[in-house]
């Protein structure tokens, strides 16, 4: 009877574990592949591989992972790793992605780090690159200079930043379809593995670059008028206002396409047209002697005919001052339907 009572015992602890394990969520590979690839770029792919084969970042393709054991290594990450928030991205989510990523090929060995020690590397470009950052955030960490310079940033505001980011920006989750500067924000590092005195080195080559300010252009598409094809470029700075770096001595350029010529501009400052030797084309230019934060211009540039593909409407914005290393913004024509925003 013991002996019994013991077998149906481990039966029925069996078949509850069993019973557990297939009530757990499957996930849909189709909706992990479109959040992989369309809004997962730099908070997975830049480290883990595009095709999950690894880099920075250990391989994840054909893992066999069980859902909590993917989950854990999101939420409570063993290595260098940020860990990311229930806020910034869902159980249900992550097992999408899980799903996806069980469908793809392992790999015999990991690929290559996405960007490696320069030779020559100050230190804190080494200590940027070893812990994860110029992975995502490239060496020169041109968007997140720019986000110190919307609010002046000191030491204290970056350790903030890098040891509390779900907290800092707790509404930013991944969805599909939205442009980079709405999708997921980077995970929360922790003080134990990247320390202090890493984070010191690491502020004071960022520093050294020079903060950028905040400003961004936005190139609408062409749209056919009694003129020609008007093309639309607003102009902000996205800065903290009265705390916020500004632009100052700003020359706008916009690419004019073969074949066209200028109608009309609007806009204060428009020099006219010049010949850009670098760029091998025709500009039109703006000169602005300045863009504060929450500072907001609209410029049109009117065509006697449309560009189209690679010889299509873009340009740049650049500034004197404040003096930085790539003091200036590339403004890119709108994506196609079901693209993303070019930065």
């Amino acid at each position: 009877m013991a002996t019994r009572y013991v077998l149906s015992a481990f039966t029925l602890l069996t078949l509850s574990l069993m019973q557990a394990t297939s009530a757990q969520p499957a996930g849909d590979p189709a909706k992990g592949e479109a959040l992989w690839l369309e809004t997962l770029h730099v908070e997975c792919r830049d480290c883990h591989g595009d095709e999950g084969e690894g880099a920075f970042g250990p391989d994840l393709a054909g893992r066999a992972l069980t859902r909590a054991q993917f989950i854990h290594a999101v939420r409570k990450p063993w290595g260098i790793m940020p860990a990311y928030a229930e806020s910034q991205i869902s159980d249900d989510e992550l097992t999408d992605v899980m799903a996806y990523l069980g469908t793809l090929p392992g790999v015999d060995e990991p690929g290559p780090w996405r960007r490696q020690v320069p030779v020559g590397a100050s230190p804190g470009l080494t200590a940027a690159t070893t812990t994860g950052c110029t992975q995502c955030h490239h060496p020169l960490f041109n968007n997140g200079r720019a986000m110190m310079g919307a609010v002046n940033a000191d030491f204290a505001w970056f350790r903030s930043i890098v040891y509390a980011h779900t907290a800092a920006y707790p509404a930013t989750r991944a969805r599909v379809g939205d442009p980079p500067f709405e999708r997921l924000a980077m995970g929360s590092f922790s003080p134990s593995r990247v320390p202090d005195s890493v984070l010191q080195s690491i502020w004071t080559y960022i520093v050294d670059l020079g903060f950028r300010p905040r400003v961004r252009g936005r190139l609408s598409a062409g749209s056919p008028s009694s003129d020609g094809v008007v093309y639309t470029l607003d102009v902000d700075n996205s800065g903290v206002e009265g705390i916020g770096i500004a632009a100052e001595d700003v020359t706008l350029s916009l690419a004019i396409p073969n074949g066209a010529s200028v109608v009309s501009a609007t806009g204060a400052g428009y020099q006219g047209v010049r010949r850009d030797e670098e760029a091998n084309t025709n500009v039109a230019v703006w000169e602005v002697e300045r863009i504060g934060a929450q500072d907001h211009q609209t410029y049109t540039l009117t065509l006697s005919q449309a560009g189209s593909g690679g010889d299509d409407v873009r340009g740049r914005l650049a500034w004197a001052n404040p003096s930085v290393t790539t003091p200036f913004v590339n403004i890119a024509p709108p994506a196609p339907p079901g693209g993303g925003e070019a930065h």
